[in-house]
């Protein structure tokens, strides 16, 4: 598969990242058996993905800004670009050891997302995504699943852990997609759970309380892989409220009709 020179950039940014956190993968494993923990090892972690990211594009586009999940926003010199980057989706997995986490890259240009990548070191998978260019697995083209109905759906979804988000809206919306949907699955990750959703491994998907640089490269794969993607509420603000919903246009319609209803009584 040739890629354009931006994603050929985004790529070596991203793998690089990824190097250092197969690395620190295997030591933290180790350290499960410490008195300490690995908490701290583990931000150390991140900050250093994030490091490598952003030593590595400011290399090859010195006037992008950025949007970080560890260091915030930075201006660039060019204000039409701007790299959304999560060094490290699905810490608490990579604090556990257990091996389904990413590194995430999206550019925004004028205000659009235009290009997406995500890595799972662990399982040495890349999806990649430009706009009007298609997604792909590693060399794999993507389209999202063909199902039309809930009934016959695996649909992912993230859970609100202790001191985050409402946890009784979402037992409202869990239950309801329960009674509709052949299976639910929550992985901790939600870039990777997007990116599942581009690769048809996932039929669907929806989260609150979400970064934009948990979202951002997945939104780019999934429209590329021929999905939909709004907010809770059917728009387009995903990064201003913080939440997601993503399929074919069958499954993410009836996903948002689904997750509005009232809790049904028993």
């Amino acid at each position: 598969m040739a890629r354009s020179a931006l994603m050929n950039v985004m790529v070596q940014a991203v793998m690089k990242a990824g190097r250092g956190l197969s690395r620190d993968f295997g030591e933290v494993q180790n350290l499960q058996v410490s008195v300490k923990g690995p908490g701290d090892f583990v931000s150390q972690a991140d900050m250093r993905a994030e490091q490598t990211l952003r030593a590595e594009l400011e290399r090859a586009r010195p006037d992008y800004g950025f949007l970080m999940e560890e260091s915030g926003e930075v201006a660039g010199k060019d204000a039409q670009h701007r790299w959304i980057i999560d060094p490290l989706d699905g810490t608490t997995n990579f604090l556990h050891g257990f091996p389904h986490f990413a590194v995430s890259l999206a550019l925004e240009r004028q205000g659009q997302l235009v290009a997406g990548v995500i890595f799972n070191p662990a399982t040495d998978e890349l999806y990649t995504a430009e706009k009007g260019g298609g997604a792909f697995l590693n060399d794999r083209r993507l389209r999202v699943a063909a199902r039309k109905s809930l009934s016959d759906s695996i649909v992912g979804c993230g859970i609100p852990h202790l001191g985050r988000g409402d946890h009784g809206r979402f037992l409202v919306q869990l239950r309801n997609v329960m009674s509709d949907s052949v299976g639910i699955r929550r992985t901790g990750a939600a870039a990777l759970d997007l990116a599942y959703v581009a690769a048809g491994r996932l039929d669907g998907f929806w989260e609150e309380a979400l970064s934009p640089w948990d979202m951002a490269a997945g939104i780019v794969l999934i429209r590329e892989a021929g999905g939909f993607v709004t907010d809770l509420a059917g728009g387009t603000d995903m990064f201003g409220r913080g939440d997601i919903v993503a399929g074919n246009e069958a499954i993410q319609k009836a996903l948002i009709s689904t997750i509005s209803k009232p809790l049904a009584k028993s």
